[in-house]
């Protein structure tokens, strides 16, 4: 991982068009090739960023370029969409690359992971029809909670929180983005699965032709929830 502290000006080209203005700012470049651009604030959400698969080169400022103070611009290109993030640098703070390895992926909390294990052992909450392949499937970014297989035998990755907001559908997504680059699985749906789902990361999801699916943690583990009942 390459990490860049710099006084920058950043313009996203393509589906839509935004702009950084002059800051100064954290730019990371991650050994999968994505670039992520952070300030000093927001927690952990970059101002912008370029997913892979991309392409990141450097050139030159032009004479109008240097003029007002750049010194090097790079161009980060998606290899799919051609949509760019130009970076033009005015000063470098600091440069420096770091070998992190292979990451062993997030650890779950005691009720997530107990929620993976119940609902691999009861897969027909995805729907009748579905079958388990395996937990914690493993990808270049991390591990998928569980790939399934639907009626018809096309696979589903199922990503599993106890609170599900935006940020789970995003990881989600990045993870269907991979999945479906391998043909050995290709296609792959998604459910997103959790015991509350908030209704802006439901809308999102479903704008992604992402399934959601509400979990009854204590009905999976046969807890009485107390409700009264006729019988």
């Amino acid at each position: 991982m390459r990490l860049v502290i710099a006084r920058c000006s950043v313009d996203y080209a393509g589906r839509l068009s935004a702009r950084l203005p002059l800051a100064t700012r954290l730019l990371m470049v991650k050994g999968d090739g994505s670039l992520l651009v952070h300030s000093d604030g927001g927690s952990y959400k970059p101002l912008n960023w370029m997913s892979p698969p991309c392409t990141l080169t450097t050139a030159e400022p032009d004479d109008d370029q240097v003029a007002v103070g750049i010194t090097e611009i790079w161009n980060v290109t998606h290899q799919k969409t051609a949509d760019q993030l130009i970076v033009s640098i005015h000063e470098v703070l600091h440069d420096s690359s770091h070998e992190l390895g292979i990451d062993p992926g997030l650890v779950k909390d005691g009720v997530e992971s107990h929620l993976q294990k119940l609902l691999a052992e009861q897969i027909e909450l995805l729907g009748e029809g579905h079958r388990l392949v395996r937990r914690e499937y493993m990808t270049a970014i991390g591990p998928v909670d569980i790939l399934a297989t639907d009626p018809t035998g096309g696979s589903v990755a199922v990503e599993l929180k106890r609170r599900g907001d935006i940020d789970g559908v995003e990881q989600l997504t990045r993870y269907l983005e991979l999945m479906n680059r391998d043909p050995r699985i290709a296609p792959v749906t998604g459910v997103f699965a959790a015991q509350e789902i908030k209704p802006q990361a439901r809308t999102l999801a479903e704008d992604r032709g992402i399934r959601c699916l509400v979990l009854d943690y204590d009905a999976m583990r046969g807890v009485d929830g107390g409700h009264a009942r006729l019988f």
